[in-house]
């Protein structure tokens, strides 16, 4: 039943809510952000709990409420901007699009050697996609596999008509070597990159805890010779703001592991400072820092890496 109600909720998203007045629209969407916000579920506290190690211990217990609610209006903006998107032609979306470092991105892109896109779970992703793909650029990303599939099926969709290649994390053939093949191609690969999903990530610090990230972002630099470039996305007014940092550098010396992590780390200082500038923009409702995780992933994911060799 649960799977039912999720599956009939997106396709009212979809399927109702680009028709309804944007004024509307956005009332809605933040009335239901004030309602989840209120009730302080498990989502919502997890949220207060990292954004605490952003903002550190100076702000009250008032403040951070205040800051949560701004990220669950924010969070929810993000939902209703996804059912809206389709809609949304490429003009507009360039029109409401604050982009920094964009000519880094083009000289990447344009030299031939691939560019790896890594991204944290702020502003809207999908917007930053639709966005390269409008300026010609073909991009192939990951999905997380949802509950039920006919949700995951719908997001597949709705991403490849904005022109996405989607390759599913888990359940399907392994998207790793297609990652490769797209990035030996010249290709843009993007992915979110500020939460391991596996127990095959790299530890790292951000905001002074230790975190885990994925390494997958580092590896597929290092297997191809492509750039690797954090972006940083937030929200501004009713558009959006990207920034696309310097690519991160190969070290010289250690082997594929030790440069993994320091890629991944070097990763991690350029989500901090956009995540620092725009806080209520990152949207992580689930547990990142090795001190918050499970006790048995925890353990697994302390062990060797061996999927870098």
């Amino acid at each position: 039943m649960r799977a039912r109600v999720i599956a009939v909720g997106y396709l009212i998203g979809w399927g109702l809510i680009r028709w309804l007045p944007e004024r509307w629209g956005r009332r809605l969407f933040t009335w239901i952000a004030d309602a989840v916000w209120r009730r302080e579920g498990r989502g919502v506290r997890r949220l207060e709990a990292n954004l605490r190690r952003v903002v550190g211990p100076g702000p009250s217990e008032a403040d951070l409420r205040a800051l949560s609610r701004s990220g669950m209006r924010s969070y929810l903006r993000y939902w209703y901007e996804i059912f809206r998107l389709p809609s949304i032609g490429p003009r507009r979306l360039a029109e409401r699009t604050e982009i920094h470092g964009a000519d880094t991105l083009f000289a990447a892109l344009e030299s031939g050697r691939g560019v790896v896109a890594a991204l944290p779970h702020s502003g809207n992703w999908d917007q930053a996609g639709a966005w390269i793909v409008g300026r010609g650029y073909r991009l192939t990303t990951v999905a997380e596999r949802l509950r039920p599939e006919s949700v995951f099926e719908r997001f597949v969709a709705f991403r490849t008509a904005l022109g996405m290649e989607v390759l599913a994390l888990r359940g399907g053939p392994p998207p790793l070597p297609v990652l490769v093949d797209r990035l030996k191609a010249g290709g843009l690969v993007c992915l979110l990159a500020d939460r391991d999903l596996s127990s095959s990530g790299v530890e790292v610090t951000l905001f002074g805890e230790p975190a885990r990230m994925p390494a997958g972002p580092a590896t597929l630099a290092l297997r191809t010779g492509a750039a690797l470039l954090p972006v940083g996305l937030w929200f501004t007014g009713k558009g959006w703001g990207i920034r696309i940092h310097d690519e991160i550098e190969v070290p010289d010396e250690g082997d594929d592991r030790h440069r993994t992590t320091a890629m991944t780390q070097a990763l991690a200082r350029a989500f901090e400072s956009d995540i620092a500038a725009h806080p209520q923009d990152w949207h992580m409702l689930q547990r990142v820092f090795s001190a918050d995780l499970d006790p048995r992933r925890a353990r697994r994911a302390a062990r060797p890496d061996r999927s870098t060799g």
